[in-house]
């Protein structure tokens, strides 16, 4: 760990020249021109983390007058040589300049090692259908990971995703989200390795892709995009700049159908008295569960928790949190029977469930 808290992690073919390590220290002090002139020399030579670092100059306006073409440049270059922090900011700045096609392949290789704002910005298109073929599941699986690493802009839009993709595809989309999560492990360490042994460029990784028409959606269930905000740096300069998304005007929001009217109360009829028949124990030591609901955080299983916990259909059924960071919220203890009977209760009383065996 260096001065002003950088790392300083070399991912690309050529191995960093203390000069880029000065450069490093000095920006980290503020000392933004010395740093600039200690990596011009080295990112002049092909030095992927020079380079890199002068993009980040150039993005920020830092040492050198702002210039967003010459950062993309250094980017790219930075990105050939196999530097992932570089791929990751080329794409997003492709992006934000209205280059969506050209970005996508960079921004799905970005994801695909589980960077946060790659994935953020791929849900909202998936959940959009903008730029890429319309997929709840796969939106809610990315939107999903990019909450668990912190993003405050995907945790509030996983909340609004949770009001909009129905249970059964948002189960579906943590399954996948836990999938990615294996696989950008396995993507992290084998394209870090290829890196360091000069293997295949991050260039060649991101494939270009047919681009996507953005397909037609109903206004009322768009999200809308929000500023993406800074991540920490690989080597010197810092991401202390949001990217701000191609805006579009706003969709007005769509007022809910109005729901039908109770209907009118008959007028009691006389019946004979008889006592109600005693209510059903509980059941209690069976495998089988209820699943309410998958949740990103957890005051939004506790508010459901506190709506349906006394429902004669729960009452006196453990809660069950099943999984990190995306939570599955169960009530635990049901015979197969029992579980479905009382699902098949509370979606009659308009709550969303499933039957599980755990």
């Amino acid at each position: 760990m260096l001065a002003g808290g950088l790392a300083m992690v070399a991912v690309g073919i050529l191995p960093a020249h203390a000069d880029v390590k000065d450069g490093v220290e000095a920006w980290g002090r503020g000392d933004y021109d010395a740093a600039v002139a200690q990596w011009q020399g080295p990112a002049a030579k092909g030095d992927a983390d020079a380079m890199f670092n002068m993009g980040q100059a150039y993005k920020l306006g830092r040492g050198v007058p702002k210039d967003v073409a010459r950062a993309e440049d250094y980017y790219h270059r930075a990105a050939q040589k196999g530097h992932l922090r570089a791929a990751d900011n080329y794409g997003i700045l492709l992006f934000q300049t209205n280059r969506q096609a050209e970005a996508m392949p960079w921004l799905n290789a970005a994801a695909d090692r589980g960077e946060p704002r790659a994935m953020y910005i791929l849900a909202i298109a998936a959940y959009n259908g903008d730029y890429a073929p319309k997929d709840p599941v796969r939106a809610y699986a990315l939107m999903t990971r990019a909450a668990d690493t912190g993003l405050q802009q995907a945790q509030s839009s996983l909340a609004a995703m949770n009001e909009g993709i129905p249970l059964e595809q948002r189960q579906q989309g943590v399954a996948l989200a836990q999938e990615l999560d294996r696989k950008a492990a396995a993507n992290r360490a084998s394209e870090m390795g290829a890196a360091d042994l000069g293997g295949t460029p991050v260039a060649a990784m991101a494939k270009p892709a047919t681009p996507v028409p953005p397909a037609p959606s109903a206004p009322s269930a768009q999200i809308e995009r929000v500023d993406v905000p800074p991540t920490h740096a690989t080597a010197g300069a810092d991401y202390a700049n949001p990217v701000t998304l191609p805006t579009r005007p706003a969709a007005r929001p769509v007022a809910p159908p109005p729901r039908p009217a109770a209907p009118a109360q008959k007028p009691p009829v006389a019946v004979a008295h008889t006592a109600p028949p005693p209510p059903a124990p509980h059941e209690t030591g069976g495998d089988w569960r209820v699943q309410l609901g998958a949740f990103g955080q957890k005051e939004h299983a506790d508010a459901l928790w506190a709506k349906v916990r006394t429902r004669p259909e729960i009452a006196g059924h453990a809660r069950i949190d099943v999984g990190s960071g995306v939570a599955r919220l169960q009530a635990g203890g049901y015979s197969e029977a029992g579980a479905k009977a009382a699902c098949a209760a509370l979606k009659a009383a308009g709550v969303s469930c499933l039957v599980v065996n755990r």
